[in-house]
């Protein structure tokens, strides 16, 4: 007999037996947050840029396994990356890089997209003034 569990992409295992980048930054550079009002999860991204790149990323969820697997594979996405490439990471890549999702939880990929510009964008603003 054949459990959910087997048709679980190991990259998506690997990610829920281990998350990667949980936490905050203090003082961080930019913050964001993405939700999803109809099931209720949210992910919080905090980042710390250096060089235009994305030096350092966190994140803090609330949902299901799904939200959180695909919350932390953003974050080893995001990492390293310049501020370009990382504000052009889609749902569609997160979903990807963890094996895919069904479609009932393909939504939690979007948490991460959205929370990750958002971060970026506030980057943006904070930098903005500085800059006058």
């Amino acid at each position: 007999m054949r459990t959910g569990m087997d048709f679980v992409d190991s990259r998506f295992f690997d990610h829920f037996m281990d998350p990667r980048n949980v936490g905050t930054i203090e003082d961080p550079d930019g913050m964001g947050m993405g939700g999803d009002p109809d099931c209720g999860d949210w992910l919080l991204v905090t980042i710390r840029v250096s060089d235009g790149s994305i030096e350092d990323i966190r994140f803090q969820c609330r949902g299901c396994s799904s939200a959180i697997v695909t919350s932390s594979s953003m974050t080893e996405l995001a990492k390293g990356r310049s501020l370009e490439e990382a504000m052009n990471i889609s749902a569609t890549d997160i979903e990807d890089s963890v094996g895919g999702l069904s479609d009932e939880k393909r939504h939690c990929s979007l948490l991460g997209e959205q929370a990750l510009r958002e971060a970026i964008k506030d980057f943006r603003a904070r930098e903005r003034p500085q800059a006058q």
